[in-house]
């Protein structure tokens, strides 16, 4: 054990040294999208095709691309060579940006099993299966896992709530035609977030299918204000990808 120990250590310079060679002194000075990015880190791989990081690296760019096929095959490699620290990752990769929320599902629900309902990407798993289960029209296991995950944080306050999470717990219900229901779970979230405006095209739309049609236009008429001028979904890469749910404007 001693012996295994020691190896493993040296090993971890080994592969920070190479990090650092190829990844913090080559590819992060070139542009993302470049071949040149891609270089650095195959070279990096040459010298020690095991380290995860390196693989990572190589998948993230083509993720922001689209490239959702390549990326994979590089993910999977960080995968095979760290899973505690990868898998989650790749399941949010799954969920936002390939869409393929049976394998997302699985991923997430084996992380759990491992580790427990740990955070990636600013959310528990839980938040994403309830994504997965919101596309996958599931919207009584999606309005389970957001209630869940609205109850964690709400033990802090109710300004704790993430507004995101509150909108899609209000679109799950929504989507379940319990219409007053999800106008006060909307109504929570723009207490967090007031200029929210796809929670307010789908507060429209409760009042629309409610035949109430004075409220259904003036809420219609705030959500083609806030959109216009960019209130929107504020996750960190709804720059690269369109949420579920997103309404984009095209006014």
């Amino acid at each position: 054990m001693l012996i295994s120990f020691s190896f493993s250590a040296q090993t971890s310079e080994k592969h920070q040294k190479i990090i650092e060679q190829y990844a913090d002194s080559c590819a992060h000075k070139q542009p993302l999208f470049s071949h040149k990015w891609q270089q650095c880190l195959d070279e990096g791989l040459q010298a020690d095709s095991t380290i995860a990081y390196l693989w990572q690296q190589k998948a993230m760019p083509l993720f922001k691309q689209r490239k959702y096929e390549l990326g994979m095959v590089y993910i999977d490699k960080a995968v095979q060579f760290d899973r505690n620290r990868y898998q989650d990752y790749r399941a949010f990769i799954k969920c936002i940006f390939a869409k393929t929320y049976k394998e997302a599902i699985a991923d997430f629900e084996d992380c759990k099993a491992r580790y427990g309902n740990r955070y990636v990407m600013d959310h528990t798993y839980d938040f994403y299966i309830g994504l997965c289960h919101l596309q996958l029209n599931n919207y009584i296991e999606a309005e389970k896992c957001f209630k869940g995950y609205i109850a964690e944080m709400q033990v802090r306050g109710e300004d704790w709530v993430h507004p995101t999470a509150l909108f899609y717990y209000g679109v799950a219900v929504y989507e379940q035609e319990r219409y007053d229901e999800a106008i006060k779970i909307f109504d929570r979230a723009l207490k967090n977030y007031d200029n929210f405006s796809d929670v307010k095209y789908y507060k429209a739309m409760c009042y629309y299918n409610k035949e109430d049609m004075d409220n259904a236009t003036l809420w219609y008429k705030e959500w083609q204000k806030d959109a216009k001028e960019g209130f929107t979904i504020n996750e960190d890469n709804v720059a690269y990808e369109t949420y579920p749910y997103q309404i984009v404007s095209k006014n």
